[in-house]
């Protein structure tokens, strides 16, 4: 009887804590039904006005919906792109023996301890310079000058070497002895071997591209390059804000996210505790 207790005291205790945890959602769903001045007296019921918000949003010069355009290419790119890139680089330092690999993937985990904006400021130089150029289309205020830095990043190269410890070297051994060339090995039969791991490194890869805002916020300069974030900030700091509008616009932002991740959970979870098949 006392473990029942105890165990039904746990549930009721876990259960209070993920209320906790979801409330701001929840809170955020009955606001874009409700008006700025029912947000503001704290209603905590849902009201009639989610279709006229939402027709403020799309009506709003900030251009939402070309933001969410923005962010979603950009998203896509990145994350395609950081997935080949880094699982090649992961590879490579697994599979490849090399004196200096272990010295050039310690130089590489220290450059992860280095923030951000520490190296915003010559970033930002060196894709100024750019513009004016033949280059001129990865400089300042374009989509590439978001993409190119992050398609490769230290932390995705670490995970991928870090899954490639648990794939069987037996197989890479007999497909050279059978003639298959290295790219064919990575692309025919470890990346198919690697679901999970990739599936894991999209996940993490496409939030934080959609949910990046500092350097976005620093390269991209004209209002219609604006990304899902600027364009929410945007929204946030008129001198008197639309809450409903405001509501509906982060739901929206959040549909891609919670909608990758469900449908790759199962994946990721394994894919984070290094399983290969």
């Amino acid at each position: 009887m006392g473990k029942k207790i105890s165990l039904g005291l746990k549930y009721v205790f876990l259960s209070f804590l993920s209320f906790i945890s979801i409330f701001p959602f929840i809170w955020i769903l009955i606001g874009m039904t409700n008006k700025t001045v029912d947000i503001n007296a704290g209603k905590l019921f849902f009201g009639n006005q989610f279709l006229i918000n939402f027709q403020n949003l799309l009506q709003n010069d900030v251009g939402f919906m070309n933001a969410f355009k923005n962010s979603m290419i950009i998203a896509i790119i990145t994350t395609i792109f950081a997935l080949l890139l880094s699982s090649a680089a992961g590879y490579g330092f697994e599979i490849f023996q090399s004196k200096a690999k272990d010295r050039i993937f310690t130089i590489l985990l220290l450059s992860m301890m280095v923030p951000f904006s520490a190296i915003m400021i010559p970033l930002y130089r060196m894709f100024s310079t750019f513009n004016g150029t033949p280059l001129k289309g990865i400089g300042l205020d374009s989509m590439f000058s978001v993409i190119v830095p992050s398609i490769c990043t230290a932390f995705l190269i670490f995970f991928f070497r870090q899954n490639i410890k648990s794939f069987p070297k037996d197989l890479v051994e007999a497909a050279r002895i059978d003639g298959l060339s290295e790219w064919g090995i990575f692309f025919k039969i470890y990346m198919p071997a690697s679901r999970n791991t990739f599936a894991a490194g999209a996940i993490i890869t496409f939030m934080n591209s959609w949910n990046n805002y500092l350097w976005p916020l620093v390269s991209l300069q004209s209002p219609e390059n604006r990304t899902v974030p600027l364009a929410l900030s945007v929204i946030g700091a008129s001198y008197t804000p639309d809450f409903g509008m405001m509501m509906v616009s982060i739901v929206i932002a959040t549909i891609p996210t919670a909608l990758i991740f469900f449908l790759l959970q199962k994946q990721f979870v394994q894919g984070m505790l290094g399983s290969v098949k």
